[in-house]
């Protein structure tokens, strides 16, 4: 599934959590650094407007399907994705750290709400090692001195897997420069995923998220901060619906 923004192609290149997991264990089992997105409407929204945004996701080795209009937008165009929600795929991640014996590293959010998602995580996953929590100040640039501290931090920490929760586009645009600065370590941006994790934000029932309607929930609990994400997001469906049923009759691009 491919989404063109101006002169630039974004593709959604791993199809399945299944195939996430294979390269992923690959990637940490051959020492081998990588940048993963989740894209979504939101990200869409926001790639049409910022060229430095466009920019960090042309970079990224993996992007997955976030959010249940890129999966519909996927049939249209008749290049099926799986569903894979940037905030279920913590744990799961976490555990291939564990299974390929390798530490991880956590970006973002409070100081607060890292101890306790790392404290959960631990309970969660026996032996997994966390060598590194870090909180950038507030305003943090991630192209600034600051995200230049991180880099280096990171690499002496020894961790190879690294979470990071600055939200869209800042934790793009950090993964991507990642891959030069630190390139033997792998960087998932995961939004809310790790205050899901720490319980500083709660995730909606299943049943919601089963019938689809988990940004109506998140919208209610935060009207004022999401309704105008959630409007924007709706306004560009129609574009991206005709775009998906031209994709029918072009030949898909190489990942």
């Amino acid at each position: 599934m491919d989404f063109r923004i101006d002169s630039q192609v974004v593709k959604v290149n791993v199809p399945s959590k299944k195939a996430l997991v294979q390269q992923v264990i690959a990637r940490l089992s051959n020492g081998e650094g990588f940048s993963l997105a989740t894209i979504n409407l939101d990200h869409l929204v926001k790639l049409s407007t910022s060229s430095a945004f466009r920019k960090a996701y042309c970079a990224q080795d993996l992007v997955v399907a976030d959010g249940n209009p890129i999966v519909w937008l996927s049939r249209l165009a008749r290049r099926p994705v799986e569903l894979v929600p940037g905030s279920d795929i913590v744990l799961p991640l976490t555990r291939m750290a564990r299974f390929s014996e390798v530490p991880i590293a956590i970006v973002g959010s409070t100081e607060e709400a890292l101890s306790k998602a790392a404290k959960k995580l631990q309970e969660q996953v026996p032996g997994l090692e966390v060598a590194a929590l870090i909180s950038p100040k507030f305003g943090f640039d991630p192209e600034g001195p600051e995200a230049d501290r991180i880099y280096a931090e990171l690499n002496a920490s020894g961790a190879k897997l690294c979470f990071i929760a600055l939200g869209a586009p800042k934790q793009e645009i950090f993964a991507a420069r990642a891959r030069e600065a630190a390139p033997s370590i792998g960087f998932a941006s995961v939004g809310a995923g790790i205050d899901f994790i720490a319980g500083d934000q709660n995730r909606a029932p299943a049943w919601v998220r089963q019938l689809a309607i988990e940004w109506v929930w998140r919208m209610l609990l935060s009207p004022r901060r999401l309704g105008p994400r959630y409007a924007k997001c709706i306004g560009i469906l129609p574009g991206q619906v005709f775009k998906a049923l031209s994709q029918r009759w072009q030949v898909p691009t190489s990942a």
